[in-house]
This record gives structure tokens, C-alpha cells and sequence, in this order.
């Protein structure tokens, strides 16, 4: 009885393990299902960016669409960028005054905020404002246009989209973000100069003297090629969430809110490697 009793009990117990390994086998599948649907949609992506790269240097370039977006993505994005670019340097300014003033080195202020506004700030605050703006534009844009059966039509009627829709906007976005980065850093070292005129007195011509004898010609070239691959990011993330949304209007939302969040994401990881790559060359 004494060995008979054991196994009895395992007996009973049959049941439940049955029941964990069903649950088991379920959550497998699930993670599964998860790791399939993540892997497709890396592999659909890289093949959207082999077309547009090969749809880029195709003869029958839109140039007409191409200036278009550079209109939709440059001037009507001044005013927010000026916004942004002002209060950047301006809270930078007041932020970092009275640390130096503790150590008597409030002459070195223009200098550090030009060189924190040129390098990083800058740039990362304009891609992730961008991103924003620009992503969600392009996603929500191109997400109706696939929810009506636009890009249908076009294919239909012997327009190549990619090349007429997803083209002209990347390279848009790759021209016109470093563009609108260089005016936020112009408009943030003006901003710097509001700054350090409300607690003191600093001509406009003695302010940017200091702050310009510090920047180096090499402190722009590193931020301004980054900006590039920002604006190729942003154009490609937003045009490829539009183009591959699904067919209900609720999937206009989704394509715009994920452009926004994994552009902004990949703004920081490719910020993250130049980073990296100027530190190894310079």
C-alpha cells in the first residue's frame, strides 16, 4: 500500500498537469505568432526601402511632387520650429547662469550653449519635433489615401506610387530637416542672447563674439551629416507605416501614432551611433 499510494495521488493529479501544459502550449504559440508577426514586419520593411532607394534613381523623377513636399515639410514648419529653437536657447540660458555664476564663469555661458545648441540639442530637439509633426503628417496622409483605394487607383492607372508618393517625400525629409536644424540652432543662440539679457546686459555683437570663439568648424560638420540620416528615418518611417496600413479607418490613427513613436525611437538610436562614430574619429 505504501507504493500503491503515491501513484494514486499522481493519478489524481493528471488532470491539472494536462491543464498547465495546454496553457503552456498556448502562450508558446502566442510568443510564436508575436515573433512572426515582428520578423515579417522587418522583412516587409527592408524590402520597401529597396524599392524606394531603386525608385529613387528611376529617370521619370517627380520633381514637381518633390517641391511640393519640400513646401509642405520646410516653410510650414518655420513656426514651430522658431518656437522651439527660441525657447530651447532661452531655458537653456536661464537654466545654466546661475550655476556659472557660482564659479565666476559666467563669460563662458554664450560659449557653452552655442556648443550644447550646435552639437546635440539642436539637432535632437528639431528630429524629435519633426518626427512628430512630419511622421504623423506622412503616416495619417498616405493611411487614407490606402484606406480609400487611392493608392489602388494609381497603380491602376500606370502612376508608380512609391515613386510618386514615398520618393518625393523622403528625400524631402532628408533635404529639408538639416535645413530646419540649422535655423533652430540660429534661432536658439538668438534666444540664449534674450536669456542672458534678463538678469544683465550683453550686446548683441559682444554675445555671439563669445559664443563663436568657441565653436569650432568641426563642431558642425558631425551634426550636420546626422541630420541627413534623421530626415531619411523620419521620411522612411512615416511613409512606410502609411503605405502598409490596414483597410480600416481605425488604421489611419495607428499608422500616424506608431510613425510618431518609432521615428522619434530611431532619431535617438541613430543620434546614439553618431555619437559613438565622432567620439572614435575625432
Amino acid at each position: 500500500m505504501k507504493i500503491i499510494d503515491p501513484v494514486i495521488k499522481q493519478v489524481r493529479k493528471l488532470p491539472d498537469v494536462k491543464k498547465q501544459v495546454i496553457k503552456l502550449g498556448e502562450k508558446t504559440y502566442e510568443k510564436t505568432q508575436e515573433a512572426n508577426v515582428f520578423f515579417l514586419g522587418i522583412g516587409e520593411f527592408f524590402l520597401f526601402l529597396w524599392q524606394t532607394v531603386k525608385e529613387t534613381f528611376s529617370l521619370n523623377f517627380e520633381f514637381k511632387e518633390f517641391l511640393r513636399q519640400c513646401f509642405q515639410i520646410g516653410y510650414k514648419t518655420l513656426p514651430l520650429i522658431s518656437v522651439t529653437g527660441l525657447i530651447m536657447g532661452l531655458v537653456l540660458t536661464i537654466q545654466s547662469r546661475p550655476v556659472l555664476a557660482d564659479f565666476g564663469a559666467v563669460s563662458m555661458l554664450p560659449g557653452m550653449v552655442a556648443l550644447s545648441i550646435i552639437r546635440e540639442m539642436g539637432p535632437v530637439i528639431t528630429a524629435l519635433i519633426c518626427a512628430g509633426k512630419i511622421g504623423s503628417g506622412m503616416g495619417a496622409e498616405l493611411g487614407s489615401m490606402k484606406v480609400s483605394e487611392q493608392i489602388d487607383a494609381m497603380e491602376v492607372s500606370s502612376t508608380h506610387p512609391i515613386r510618386f508618393l514615398v520618393v518625393t517625400r523622403v528625400l524631402a525629409a532628408t533635404l529639408m530637416i538639416p535645413i530646419l536644424v540649422l535655423y533652430a540652432d540660429a534661432a536658439g543662440i538668438l534666444g540664449s542672447w534674450g536669456g542672458a539679457n534678463i538678469k544683465g546686459s550683453v550686446s548683441f555683437v559682444l554675445f555671439f563674439n563669445q559664443a563663436f570663439r568657441v565653436v569650432d568648424f568641426m563642431d558642425f560638420i558631425p551634426a550636420v551629416i546626422k541630420t541627413f540620416f534623421f530626415g531619411a528615418v523620419i521620411g522612411l518611417v512615416g511613409c512606410y507605416k502609411g503605405y502598409s496600413a490596414g483597410r480600416g479607418t481605425e488604421s489611419v490613427g495607428k499608422a500616424a501614432n506608431s510613425a510618431v513613436v518609432l521615428a522619434s525611437l530611431l532619431v535617438i538610436i541613430v543620434d546614439l551611433i553618431a555619437v559613438q562614430v565622432t567620439d572614435m574619429l575625432l
